[in-house]
């Protein structure tokens, strides 16, 4: 039966699996948002201690039980101990949950990327009002991009009680998103183990594309100086050190079983602890890396609101005081706010409260993370861009290499206890499997392709895999060290090290 199993075709294979898998939109749209909401440089202290201290360990931990028990989450769990077999068991459940919801991410993505080829972008103006006398009333009010998201690719209701219906455009996308993941996964590692070549490479070859584009955008120095300048006082505070904590724990991807899934088809004598260390580095270089093009783009986007802001401050006085053009710039704009409020307080006092207060540091304060960063903030950007076509083709094309690489980790935690099971894979192939799951994953996925589904992925994303991960990760730790034994786990692991080197 061991030999038997399938293999990765060389090491390279399961390292950019596990690249592939762990490097996700975390790392793009999370560890950004970290970084501005804990002091900048700052937040990179707990980050780094809690990668070696938590990180390190728990990842070598599971790529260690899967590889010297070849056999899936349940598989593996019940083989140290047959009352263990609820962890795995766990472990596959939490799986299916992320899987159902995570997928709609990557039809958002499809759906982005189909509308990137217009000219204009169909998100960067307002669209007329049904007398096509001026821009829709409820666009104005937010911006083109809020509208085309919240409007044209939710069409969000209400409330979570108005479902509605589904919507087959949304739809179409999240069926051709399990589609692609189906034909990725059709006969496991042979095919997974070629795709993981792309989506483990081709996002850095969009991010370092984007980071030359980045450094090159007037405002860009704005935001890595935002992002670089360390907020000390905040290492005293306790929840930048808990938010680093679990952002290592899901940005690995530890407790799902997708790691001891992919550790399972290693060869016994693979170096696993090297492997665990190498992953972990790029996958936090990654975040770091992630979050200096994100910076750079929003400083791009709070300069440009925050000249935008100005020059409408500087219209309004200009037309209101008759004052004559060019004369009131930017520099001069605050001696003369004063100037006219001392000598005309009363007309100045009318036009006070049509005058926003400007200010770059709270345009760069502004916090947004998830889909709003994505589908809302980095369009926000692009739009503003030249050929901005292209940039949002290569971004939404990023977000689904690393979507899509996120899933083949999701689905191999659910797929390889499965096909694992002799009952099973004994009356179906390999390939009736994987297309039943991920039948069965897109057709409850359609809920999130309603009115109210924005309100549903919020619900799964909150509290699917939170608590129970962390549970999960406690139990497997108690297992090893006390029910397995570490004595006994460090002589597996020295055979597996003396075999490695007598190859």
């Amino acid at each position: 039966m061991e030999k038997a199993r399938p293999l990765w075709a060389n090491p390279l294979q399961f390292v950019f699996a596990c690249i592939s898998y762990a490097v996700g939109l975390g790392n793009v749209w999370r560890f950004p948002y970290l970084c501005q909401m804990y002091g900048g440089g700052s937040f990179l202290v707990p980050y780094i201690i809690m990668l070696i201290v938590e990180g390190m360990p728990l990842l070598y931990l599971e790529l260690a039980v899967g590889q010297r028990m070849r056999q899936g989450s349940i598989g593996a769990w019940r083989t140290i101990s047959p009352y263990l077999g609820g962890v795995g068991l766990a472990s596959m459940v939490v799986s299916f949950f992320l899987s159902t919801y995570y997928n709609i991410i990557n039809a958002w993505a499809f759906w982005y990327l189909f509308h990137s080829f217009q000219d204009p972008l169909p998100w960067s103006v307002c669209p007329l009002n049904d007398n096509h006398t001026g821009y829709d009333q409820e666009c104005e009010k937010a911006s083109s991009t809020q509208y085309f998201w919240y409007r044209k690719t939710l069409n969000i209701s209400p409330s979570i009680q108005d479902s509605g219906r589904v919507q087959w455009e949304p739809a179409l996308c999240l069926i051709l998103a399990w589609l692609v993941v189906y034909l990725c996964i059709l006969r496991g590692t042979e095919s997974t183990g070629k795709v993981v070549y792309f989506t483990a490479l081709l996002p850095y070859c969009v991010l370092i594309i984007y980071l030359v584009r980045g450094l090159t955008l007037h405002g860009a120095t704005n935001g890595l100086a935002y992002m670089f300048t360390p907020k000390l006082e905040q290492l005293a505070n306790p929840k930048a050190w808990i938010n680093a904590a679990t952002q290592i724990f899901f940005s690995l991807g530890l407790g799902f079983g997708s790691l001891i899934a992919f550790a399972s088809y290693n060869e016994p004598s693979n170096n696993c602890q090297k492997h665990a260390i190498i992953v972990s580095l790029i996958n936090s270089s990654t975040s770091v890396f992630a979050s200096i093009v994100t910076f750079s783009i929003y400083g791009f986007k709070a300069t440009f609101n925050y000249e935008s802001c100005l020059n409408k401050v500087i219209l309004l006085l200009t037309n209101s005081f008759d004052l004559e053009d060019g004369f009131l710039t930017a520099s001069n704009l605050e001696q003369v706010k004063s100037y006219l409020e001392s000598t005309f307080p009363g007309k100045y006092s009318e036009v006070l409260p049509q005058m926003k207060n400007c200010s770059l540091q709270s345009e760069l304060a502004t916090a947004v993370q998830g889909t709003g960063l994505s589908f809302i903030v980095y369009t926000e950007a692009i739009k503003n861009m030249e050929v901005s076509q292209l940039w949002s083709a290569l971004y939404f094309f990023m977000l689904l290499m690393l979507g899509i690489g996120s899933m083949l980790g999701n689905t191999a935690a659910i797929l390889t206890p499965l096909t694992d099971n002799k009952v099973i894979s004994s009356h179906l192939p390999k390939e009736a499997i994987s297309g039943l799951v991920c039948f069965v994953n897109c057709v409850i996925g359609l809920v999130f392709t309603m009115e109210a589904g924005n309100y549903w992925f919020d619900i799964f994303n909150e509290y699917a895999a939170t608590l129970s991960l962390l549970l999960i990760v406690l139990v497997e730790t108690i297992a090893v060290c006390y029910v397995y034994g570490l004595r006994r786990t460090s002589w597996s692991l020295e055979d597996h090290c003396e075999s490695q080197r007598g190859i």
